[in-house]
């Protein structure tokens, strides 16, 4: 739901509107512009605001928050006041010269996930035995990164989504954060080298369940008992983690989003055009896709590597 203080400083829209403005975010986007609003709120802003307040908003937070997260703010506070039907003072030009000066001040690099090669892979499932657990983690890693998907995607896929053909594993994503109104899509998973084959891999955690049926990726207590419950998104980057330093990486620099982000900048250094990597990520554009790709090719080509 919207947040209370927006709530009351907006009573002009109706219960039944604010059931459809809830409606059109999904429900990680809703606790985010609930979070970020609180943020605004505490400080002692409102809706409407002046352009004034925002950018002092913006600087008393310049120090203790990244920019990227008052980035985040400020589109917040410009679809509040959208929805409440003002004019938002976030696209004037002192907050957008403020935002300027504080990312000329302390940066703008965002922190990224560090990607998992094929190496990476190699590494982190080759001792893997028959138990329960390692059957389901590895799975979880290859189709993880087979698909590029996001961890919301991989946990929330169902044995009905995912089909067995002759070429591999069709596996439907009823909803996504770029597909907020579920139209789906299908992405191919093919059949890899026996080392690292995502097909052969998920075929061999699907044996272990006694129904074919329900969450694909479901939890395993510390005694193998597979449970008929889905795993977290959180989950996910616990796996990564944990497989990492058994490959002896430093797992503090791996997440969930280390399979995807692997993906396309494996994808991109093999030369894969960006239309295809992002047929199979789901990226809303190839703007989304530029780091990636960039850190991708960055040795394709490489102009010391030429001469040296």
């Amino acid at each position: 739901m919207l947040a209370p203080q927006l709530q009351d400083q907006i009573p002009v829209v109706a219960r039944t509107t604010q059931d459809f403005v809830r409606s059109s975010m999904a429900e990680a986007s809703q606790r985010a512009f609930r979070s970020d609003l609180d943020q605004f709120f505490a400080w002692g802003g409102t809706v409407p605001a002046t352009a004034g307040i925002i950018a002092d908003f913006l600087a008393a937070h310049a120090t203790t928050h990244k920019p990227a997260t008052l980035a985040r703010w400020t589109a917040s506070i410009s679809k509040a006041h959208r929805i409440g039907g003002y004019d938002s003072p976030t696209s004037s030009e002192l907050v957008r010269a403020t935002m300027r000066g504080i990312r000329r001040t302390y940066g703008s690099d965002q922190r990224r996930a560090t990607p998992i090669t094929r190496a990476n892979l190699l590494a982190m499932t080759g001792a893997f035995t028959d138990r329960p657990k390692q059957v389901r983690d590895k799975a979880l890693l290859l189709i993880g990164f087979a698909g590029g998907f996001r961890r919301s995607e991989l946990v929330g896929l169902d044995h009905e989504d995912i089909v067995l053909v002759e070429e591999g594993l069709i596996i439907t994503i009823r909803r996504s954060k770029t597909d907020q109104f579920g139209e789906g899509r299908k992405i191919g998973i093919p059949y890899g080298r026996p080392t690292l084959c995502p097909v052969r891999a998920f075929l061999a955690w699907k044996a272990l369940l006694e129904h074919g049926t329900g969450p694909a990726f479901r939890r395993i207590d510390r005694h193998g008992n597979i449970s008929p419950h889905r795993l977290s998104g959180e989950a996910v980057c616990e796996v990564v983690r944990q497989h990492a330093v058994t490959a002896c990486l430093e797992p503090s620099i791996y997440s969930g989003h280390s399979l995807r982000a692997g993906l396309a900048t494996s994808a991109a250094r093999a030369g894969v055009p960006s239309w295809k990597i992002r047929s199979q990520t789901g990226h809303a554009s190839d703007a989304m896709l530029a780091r990636y790709i960039r850190d991708g090719e960055m040795w394709v080509g490489n102009a010391a590597g030429a001469v040296l």
